[in-house]
């Protein structure tokens, strides 16, 4: 046998699957799989080079494994984006009966709007599935926090009642706030979530490590969200957050054990 014929038998095979497609040629070298130039199209070389070269993006399941912390948007996540004003009850209050929010209110420099008035009460409605989800999380070691553009009593009185973590209402740059939660909780930005529906939320979800919008989220917010829930805002989104977020770290089944235990 003359040497060029034992060097063709030890000269590795090309796996199977590395022939181009649409009629593309690949030579095998010592370097690795080739192109033939004298060959014609080499489509199939290009598409194979461009897989070997690209990195896997971590799944939203992986990414929702290592949650630590959930952030919400209030107006359009945990309600349906509706703001209900009235006029408040046997007039206005006097200076000494000044409510919540008349007192959070006040401009902190953050960008922020509310209703200043003692006539009139702003009101917004949330769902029992959502308050549910966060007694859910909690039980299963993971905080929770609101970061809100508007001032509202009412989110107040709803975040006292739920325990809620961290409430920050009246903020504009919501990423800064989010930078800041990470810094106090001495967690990274691969272990917060934050759930969103409208530009507004943009930079806080790009801030996180796993990114969701709520159903009827704007198109822009969807297009770089990691993961949508099967509820519109205000209607379950946050219940489908927690749930999903749970399920991948198997801790669903024991965290409604043990809700259903302390109410019974």
């Amino acid at each position: 046998m003359d040497r060029a014929s034992i060097g063709a038998e030890r000269r590795p095979i090309p796996p199977f699957g590395l022939v181009g497609r649409r009629g593309a040629s690949l030579r095998w070298t010592d370097e690795g799989v080739r192109p033939c130039a004298s060959c014609g199209d080499n489509t199939g070389a290009d598409q194979l080079n461009a897989r070997i070269a690209a990195m896997p993006k971590s799944s939203a399941t992986a990414r929702a494994r290592k949650i630590k912390l959930i952030l919400f948007d209030v107006d359009g996540v945990l309600t349906d984006g509706k703001i209900w004003i009235f006029p408040a009850p046997g007039g206005a209050q006097s200076g000494a009966q000044q409510s919540v929010l008349e007192k959070s209110a006040q401009p902190g420099g953050q960008g922020g709007f509310g209703l200043r008035s003692t006539s009139l009460i702003e009101a917004k409605g949330f769902h029992a599935h959502d308050g549910t989800a966060i007694s859910l999380a909690r039980l299963a070691g993971i905080k929770t926090g609101i970061i809100t553009k508007r001032i509202s009593e009412t989110v107040a009185l709803r975040a006292r009642d739920l325990k809620i973590d961290h409430v920050y209402q009246g903020i504009q740059d919501k990423a800064s706030v989010v930078a800041r939660i990470l810094e106090k909780d001495g967690i990274t930005a691969a272990e917060a979530a934050f759930v969103g529906d409208d530009v507004i939320d943009l930079p806080a979800m790009r801030k996180c490590g796993l990114a969701i919008a709520v159903k009827n989220a704007r198109p822009e917010v969807k297009a770089e969200a990691h993961w949508a829930t099967s509820h519109a805002g205000g209607d379950g989104a946050a219940r489908d957050a927690v749930e999903y977020i749970l399920k991948a770290q198997g801790k669903w089944k024991q965290a409604v054990e043990e809700y259903i235990s302390e109410r019974s």
